[in-house]
């Protein structure tokens, strides 16, 4: 379908959960057509026969492409039956996977709807670390950073704040310190014992764009002068990388680098660190 010169599909995820699984997949592969552009249609939570219905009546109204994750065999029969009868693509997300694991593991499986998000020990992990980094962000309360997995250090707009939260949700308690040239760092910083420290930078050029855009949406462009100044910036880019290579802290591009990417190489970085045997 194209309007006004964009193509765009329709594309419907339906989910007896949350959806979160179908969103990340679905997102991943869309993601791979830059051309087009997925109008999603987020059906959550869908167990009962009524729910269903609503489904259907969408679907037929905006045709697309279908994923679902329904556990229950009748409903999930009925939504393949409706995509066959309107001649569209549709596709179990969970299905090739839980098959896969049927032809290893053998035995029956329980449909359990929503299973990955019961409330066990790494769901309060996570939410402890979380509590942890929201506390620590930015330079916030450094008496407690020993107690981090993680701390993550750089100047200005190397997207600790973001990473910190992603890494969070994975269950690594992870605090960040901006660096700023002139102003020292937190005494504590430079004696940590347990947390990996890892410094974040990113090319001048890329600093600066962030910042400009960041001022411009703030409408406070005024008096930041040497904010998005390129040499000065430049300046704090190597002083961040000269301090990280007096301790010894390992050190990550982000310039390139989405959040994702970012965090998980901090994580294998700190997989590798937990490895070694302790000196």
């Amino acid at each position: 379908m194209t309007t006004r010169g964009e193509s765009y599909f329709h594309l419907h995820l339906v989910s007896d959960a949350t959806g979160e699984t179908l969103i990340t997949v679905a997102r991943a592969a869309a993601a791979q057509y830059s051309s087009m552009s997925p109008v999603e249609h987020m059906h959550p939570l869908i167990r009962t026969q009524k729910q269903l219905d609503r489904v259907l009546s969408a679907i037929e109204e905006f045709p697309g492409i279908v994923l679902y994750t329904l556990l229950e065999h009748e409903l999930a029969k009925q939504l393949e039956d409706k995509c066959r009868k309107l001649g569209l693509p549709f596709l179990s997300i969970l299905g090739p996977v839980l098959q896969l694991f049927h032809s290893y593991l053998g035995g029956e499986t329980k449909p359990r709807v929503g299973a990955q998000h019961v409330l066990n020990a790494e769901y309060f992990k996570r939410i402890d670390a979380l509590n942890y980094t929201m506390l620590h962000d930015d330079g916030q309360h450094t008496d407690g950073l020993e107690e981090a997995d993680v701390v993550l250090v750089g100047v200005s707009r190397t997207s600790k704040t973001p990473t910190s939260i992603y890494l969070a949700n994975r269950g690594v308690k992870t605090a960040n310190v901006p660096l700023v040239p002139g102003v020292p760092t937190p005494p504590q910083l430079e004696h940590l014992t347990q947390p990996l420290v890892v410094g974040l930078f990113a090319s001048p050029e890329r600093i600066v764009q962030i910042r400009q855009n960041r001022l411009l949406g703030l409408k406070a462009e005024q008096d930041a002068d040497q904010y998005i100044d390129k040499h000065a910036v430049a300046e704090e880019v190597a002083f961040s990388r000269k301090l990280c290579g007096k301790h010894n802290w390992p050190s990550i591009d982000v310039t390139r680098r989405s959040i994702e990417e970012t965090a998980a190489a901090v994580m294998t970085l700190l997989a590798d660190r937990r490895r070694l045997p302790a000196s």
